[in-house]
């Protein structure tokens, strides 16, 4: 069973930063890309950040410039830097990932999700 566990998320003025945290933690074989997404009330879920297993990433165009996505391999860990934060960052950031999952005697790629963690940035 696979879980991803999220940290870091907080309320904090417009301006300032915060760092998320995504831990994968279970029985897997590897870990292809990991993501940050967000979703606001009355909004769908949208991507904010992802990184692939090679380094490549992509932003959401909101968030480039002010925000960074990284990961440690080694700690099955991906990270999300968000600076400059504004109201409109304010959302549940789910951490996702990407990995190989054996169904009928083939791998397939499969989606896991992190429970969420709440950011507020207030003006």
């Amino acid at each position: 069973q696979v879980q991803l566990v999220e940290s870091g998320g907080g309320l904090v003025q417009a301006g300032g930063s915060l760092r998320l945290s995504c831990a994968a933690s279970g029985s897997f074989l590897s870990i292809d890309a990991m993501g940050w997404y967000r979703q606001a009330p009355g909004k769908q879920r949208e991507l904010v950040a992802r990184i692939t297993s090679g380094g490549s990433t992509n932003y959401a165009d909101s968030v480039k410039g002010r925000c960074t996505i990284s990961r440690d391999n080694a700690k099955n860990t991906v990270y999300l830097q968000m600076n400059s934060l504004k109201p409109e960052d304010t959302a549940v950031y789910y951490c996702n990932a990407r990995m190989p999952r054996g169904v009928g005697g083939y791998w397939v790629m499969y989606d896991y999700w992190g429970q969420g963690t709440q950011v507020t940035v207030s003006s």
